[in-house]
């Protein structure tokens, strides 16, 4: 009796221990969640690509706000220090001085002057009045080129959006991989204990024994190979999203539900980013063969200053001037230079209209990629339905001794054919109705910028 209180208090002191322990103890650590709007974010956030495309898209803004700008007075400052005894400037110099005197006019003094020097400063202002239209054109050209740089972030964006909804998915259906193989790699490793203990009974033969070795062995490289794609999917992921998604827990699952987009090909006028870029550029380039022609005008502006030139700060002049100037200046360069510009301007407009056919092709192809993917999506879950219970019925059969190993093996492989066909077609699917929102302009997974 004193033995089982003994041993009774040491389980009840052992059970306390434990108790207390599963209580005092830290909780385990859990991976952090990861939702594919949260990896679409992410990547938006740190992608260094993306961040260069920001700032083109900043530096088209400020060539605009130049452009706009050309309109407005020009303000310029100068300084001067000059010597000389050429007889006109030194003549001069001593007029703008005021240190002009009556024997500065004596022939000798004229003809052989002695050196004479000052320092001077200026200002003025120039206003541009007619410019032949150049710089109206100019600056609606850079509005539009800032406009389609703007849209063509915006693209950018939705592209790495779908690169990151294929890493994600990918990642995801790398992991799914690994746990088919697991599951395959366990039922091969038990055919194989079956068929060694009946062949040591005498009731299945050594060739029986190699083959159920053989796909035991095919299982095991098989999930080699499932753990590497898992390694290489969540190492494309983490490259796009950033660190973040370096062991996170993917929480958003590939086989949900996606409405598709409305059916039918885009209307001429889609609002697609890279197509409203391209309809840009064909404007910008339409514009700056405007300004190229302007450039054959003449062109008119008036200009105010003030200077003054000192031998001291007390001796010296200052004086004004307005001007009002009319300059035409032409060359056979400036003629080439309009013909290249309205080359560039008929290029972008044909680059528009083939972008434009373009993408009613990748809507009518994104659609039906989205309808097979679906039918194959539906084909693999019953496929892997008839599988499974293939081969729950030809295990039992085989261990009851009424089919070959060669039954339960040729099930195995068609149940991992089948989940291989699930696993592609489901993730084929999320791509699909991706890349058809990519097609019709539409957000990406529903993330918005």
């Amino acid at each position: 009796m004193a033995t089982w209180r003994r041993r009774g208090w040491r389980w009840g002191a052992a059970t306390a221990v434990l108790v207390a322990a599963s209580v005092l103890a830290p909780p385990a650590a859990h991976a952090a969640s990861l939702s594919l709007e949260e990896a679409v974010r992410a990547a938006w956030a740190s992608n260094p690509g993306l961040a260069a495309g920001a700032q083109q898209a900043r530096s088209a803004r400020e060539d605009a706000a130049a452009a706009r700008d050309a309109r407005l007075p020009t303000l310029s400052f100068s300084a001067k220090g000059l010597v000389t005894d050429e007889p006109l400037m030194a003549f001069g110099v001593k007029l703008d001085q005021q240190k002009i005197t009556q024997a500065d006019f004596a022939p000798p003094r004229l003809n052989a002057p002695d050196p004479v020097g000052g320092v001077g400063l200026g200002a003025s202002v120039m206003q541009p009045i007619y410019m032949g239209g150049r710089l109206t054109a100019g600056r609606r050209a850079a509005e539009a080129q800032a406009e389609a740089e703007g849209h063509t972030q915006a693209r950018r964006q939705d592209e790495l959006a779908l690169a990151v909804v294929e890493a994600y998915f990918g990642a995801q259906v790398a992991e799914q991989g690994l746990r088919f193989a697991e599951d395959t790699l366990q039922h091969a490793a038990e055919t194989e204990r079956f068929t060694q203990a009946r062949n040591r009974q005498g009731l299945a033969l050594d060739a029986d024994v190699a083959r159920a070795t053989a796909f035991r062995a095919q299982a095991e490289a098989e999930r080699a190979t499932a753990r590497q794609r898992v390694a290489s999917a969540r190492s494309a992921l983490v490259l796009l999203a950033g660190d973040v998604a370096s062991g996170a827990e993917l929480t958003t699952p590939v086989e949900r539900a996606q409405p598709a987009p409305a059916d039918g090909a885009p209307p001429p006028g889609i609002e697609r980013a890279d197509l409203l870029a391209a309809r840009l550029r064909a404007t910008a380039a339409e514009e700056a063969g405007a300004a190229a022609r302007g450039s054959l005008l003449p062109e008119v502006f008036a200009q105010a200053g003030v200077e003054t030139l000192r031998s001291s700060l007390a001796q010296g002049a200052t004086w004004f001037q307005l001007l009002l100037v009319a300059r035409w200046q032409l060359s056979l360069g400036a003629l080439d230079g309009t013909r290249a510009a309205e080359a560039r301007a008929a290029a972008a407009r044909s680059a528009a209209a083939w972008q434009e056919r373009q993408a009613r092709r990748e809507v009518d192809e994104a659609h039906r990629a989205v309808e097979t993917a679906d039918v194959r999506v539906a084909s693999a879950r019953e496929a892997i339905s008839a599988s499974e219970s293939a081969r729950s019925l030809r295990e039992a059969r085989h261990r009851q001794g009424l089919l070959p190993l060669t039954d339960v093996l040729d099930a195995e492989a068609g149940l991992a054919g089948a989940r291989a066909l699930l696993l592609q077609s489901q993730l084929q699917a999320r791509l699909a109705r991706a890349q058809l929102q990519l097609a019709l302009g539409q957000s990406i997974e529903g993330v918005k910028s």
